[in-house]
């Protein structure tokens, strides 16, 4: 085989697997995006009938919370603060743009990601004067329910799964296995307290108080979040509905977790309500690159769980250790997290 006939053949080979991987829906190929490629755009997705209505943007927060890049097939995804801060001074920048529904789609992630993304919607608010609801998808638990409760009004569809407001530290020891098969692990530390939590020591009843003073510290800054956000949860109720449980959406309104149940179309209208505005088109922030066709689409690379199933308790997790744990695809850290599939 000659060289023209290679290179034909690795042409075909390079369109066959571009279409294999993308199936029969749109096909974007960029080969050296620059910086510039990645500017923001919008699009509109659903109009009112209007001619120069306003807007309602709306901006996706899906998958993992973290402060750092997803991970990609190819390459590194957006780091979502990141993102979300970068859409929100779009939409405080923007004149036609008269609120925001901030759409999520999250089972949580880091302590401190989920912080800052609340902050931030916090600053938005008081910085635009621009009111923002929250739009509950499948899944807004742990840390995606900690930045709803930035929001002026929650709606929520009956199916979403809601809550897990409380926090755990899971730890992990391998030291026992170890022994069984002749390896012994002793760590030199400055206390007795810096093995807390590592997988190749035995937690001890200073190791546990210790722990456990962090979740209790984190625990109180968001029943205390709640409290403030939430005041339409019963006093009678408070006390369940922060004991880590999840409930449906239809439930979380009835219980004052969020206002209203509802759609996307029911939080553009209440935004717009809120923004003392009677006709509004609803758009979208996105890369160029991305292909957006409707209300419904949101940014790439981001189920609702991170790329995998969600959990249940793990809301905040304290690993010391140099990896994460089979199938736990976020860098080691602290955590606000839904994840049931996990130990």
């Amino acid at each position: 085989m000659n060289l023209r006939r290679v290179k034909q053949l690795g042409v075909w080979l390079l369109i066959a697997s571009v279409i294999g991987v993308s199936g029969c829906g749109p096909v974007h190929f960029a080969v050296g995006v620059s910086p510039g490629d990645q500017e923001l755009k919008s699009t509109t997705v659903s109009r009112d009938g209007h001619w120069f209505s306003d807007q309602v943007a709306v901006i996706d927060v899906s998958g993992l919370i973290m402060n750092a890049p997803k991970p990609g097939l190819i390459q590194p995804g957006e780091n979502p603060v990141s993102a979300l801060h970068e859409k929100l001074q779009e939409a405080a920048d923007d004149r036609r743009v008269k609120a925001v529904v901030l759409r999520l789609n999250t089972p949580g992630g880091g302590v401190t990601a989920s912080d800052a993304m609340y902050r931030d919607v916090l600053r938005f608010k008081r910085e635009s004067g621009k009111p923002v609801v929250a739009l509950m998808m499948d899944v807004t638990a742990s840390g995606g329910y900690y930045v709803a409760c930035a929001a002026d009004q929650i709606v929520t569809y009956p199916t979403s799964v809601v809550g897990s407001i409380g926090v755990i530290v899971q730890t992990i020891s391998v030291k026992p296995a170890l022994a069984k098969i002749g390896i012994h692990a002793e760590a030199l530390t400055s206390g007795k307290n810096k093995d807390a939590g590592s997988p190749l020591s035995t937690l001890t009843d200073d190791h546990r108080q210790v722990l456990q003073g962090l979740v209790d510290d984190y625990y109180a800054r968001f029943v205390s979040l709640v409290r403030e956000a939430r005041p339409g949860i019963p006093t009678d109720r408070f006390a369940d509905l922060t004991d880590g449980r999840v409930v449906s959406g239809e439930h979380a309104a009835a219980l004052g977790l969020a206002d209203r149940v509802g759609d996307i179309y029911t939080a553009g209208e209440l935004a717009a309500q809120l923004a003392g505005i009677k006709h509004a088109d609803l758009i979208v922030y996105h890369r160029r690159l991305e292909y957006v066709g409707s209300p419904y689409a949101l940014g790439p690379g981001a189920p609702a769980t991170g790329g995998s199933s969600p959990g249940t308790q793990i809301n905040l997790m304290q690993l010391n250790m140099t990896g994460s744990l089979p199938g736990f695809d976020a860098p080691v850290g602290v955590y606000y997290l839904w994840r049931p599939d996990l130990p």
